[in-house]
């Protein structure tokens, strides 16, 4: 009898056979980076831990640090303006990128979910892309994201780029320079963003070992730990007996509290923690602090409070620092790269523009001061806060007080200005 009648193999070799596949479900391989990790052991750090911009997102810390920066990306309005003289700008709804940015990027996403996903891949990865869809005049119709684990970016000896897009049936795209919205974080060559993933690897990869150490510490009771003494030696049967039993014993549960009952004269002695497992919790706050020096992000934000850090000494003034240092540098990145890679040279008086007023639109107090202050210097009309507070407008509302005469002097004529401040 043949080895597949023996083994109930069917007779057509082109049917599926039976497999067995790992408990961590394996792997798709479909880019020869990927094929590459996983000879060389990919990106496998000190502490034992795989480290890739998915497992790196099951770091508590790590997906805070991507969401709030990513979310403060998506929540802002992008806006795109035109300049009408050099002291007037008016917003370009007519403009096909205006309701590429506030309606519909592309068929399936809405502006919030296309934002926050380039800029999770621009934390994660250091570069996103979307490919440019354009109409018939090259006006910009559509934005594709691309996954940046796909893309290579190369520069020609003309100092041009070129995108090599690999599609998931494993055929290259090739785009040129014009054809793509790539946005670039930190870069070391001009061309490509570095990974935080990449330099924070052993900072996370420690995060991951710990949290693993935790795990298996909570399954296992999570409490002293002891030893059976037994007078006399058990055989091989009466050991895995005992084991299963304490096994239950310690699974909680409905067993939660109950006594442990010894027969054959056995007895227990308790041991002591070790210092590894007391210190693990102090360990996992110095990770968080680290993750978020990473990402640029206070660590109060991710929930460390504990402990004052160089971004200011109270609350208010650490989340003004990431407003500054980090959104600020996300909102630059995006603004100048509509510009370069949406906006033709054909149109110089438009430009991207986040609405950072809306960074206050969750603060009562401070959208409070700021109106106030805008209309008593004359900055913004009635009418112009009702608009950003999307109330209609009122009859007398277009009008503009004169700024506070703090001095007293400024609306006399200059002779009798210096004789007032003389008289003082």
């Amino acid at each position: 009898m043949s080895a597949l009648k023996r083994f109930g193999a069917s007779k057509d070799s082109s049917k599926p056979r039976n497999a067995m596949q790992s408990d961590g479900g394996g792997k798709l391989i479909r880019t020869i980076q990927e094929l590459e990790e996983v000879i060389s052991g990919g990106a496998e750090t000190k502490s034992g831990a795989r480290v890739t911009p998915e497992t790196a997102m099951r770091v508590a810390a790590v997906f805070a640090c991507v969401r709030i920066r990513s979310s403060v990306v998506a929540n802002l309005p992008l806006q795109i303006k035109r300049r009408v003289d050099d002291d007037t700008r008016k917003n370009a709804f007519d403009h096909p990128l205006w309701t590429i940015f506030t309606k519909r990027p592309n068929r399936w996403q809405t502006p919030s979910q296309f934002k926050r996903m380039l800029e999770a891949h621009l934390l994660l990865r250091g570069n996103a892309f979307a490919k440019i869809i354009r109409g018939v005049r090259g006006d910009v119709q559509e934005l594709i994201p691309l996954h940046p684990d796909r893309v290579t970016t190369r520069q020609l000896d003309d100092l041009s780029i070129v995108y090599e897009y690999q599609r998931r049936d494993g055929r290259t795209i090739p785009f040129g320079q014009s054809d793509v919205f790539h946005l670039v974080g930190l870069s070391l060559d001009g061309v490509t963003g570095v990974s935080v993933i990449k330099y924070a690897r052993e900072t996370i990869g420690l995060a991951i070992a710990q949290e693993e150490h935790g795990a298996s510490v909570f399954k296992n009771g999570a409490r002293v730990s002891f030893v059976l003494k037994h007078p006399q030696s058990l055989g091989e049967e009466g050991v895995e007996t005992l084991r299963k039993s304490l096994n239950a014993f310690r699974a909680g549960g409905e067993n939660e509290g109950e006594a442990l009952i010894l027969e054959e004269g056995m007895s227990t002695e308790a041991l002591a923690m070790t210092a590894e497992d007391a210190q693990w919790l102090e360990s996992r706050k110095f990770s968080r602090t680290d993750i978020a020096m990473f990402f640029g992000v206070p660590p109060h934000m991710i929930g460390d409070t504990e402990k004052s850090t160089s971004w200011g000494t109270g609350l208010e003034q650490q989340t003004q620092g990431f407003k500054t240092f980090s959104a600020e540098d996300d909102f630059t990145t995006w603004e100048e790269t509509v510009n370069r890679d949406l906006i033709s040279d054909d149109e110089p008086d438009l430009y991207a523009r986040f609405n950072r007023n809306a960074l206050v639109q969750g603060d009562m107090k401070a959208r409070k001061e700021y109106f106030t202050s805008m209309l008593q210097w004359g900055v913004f009309s009635p009418n112009e806060v009702r608009k950003l507070e999307d109330m209609n407008p009122r009859e007398d509302g277009n009008i503009y007080y004169p700024p506070p005469n703090t001095a007293g002097t400024l609306a006399n004529k200059e002779g009798e200005g210096r004789e007032s401040a003389d008289a003082t």
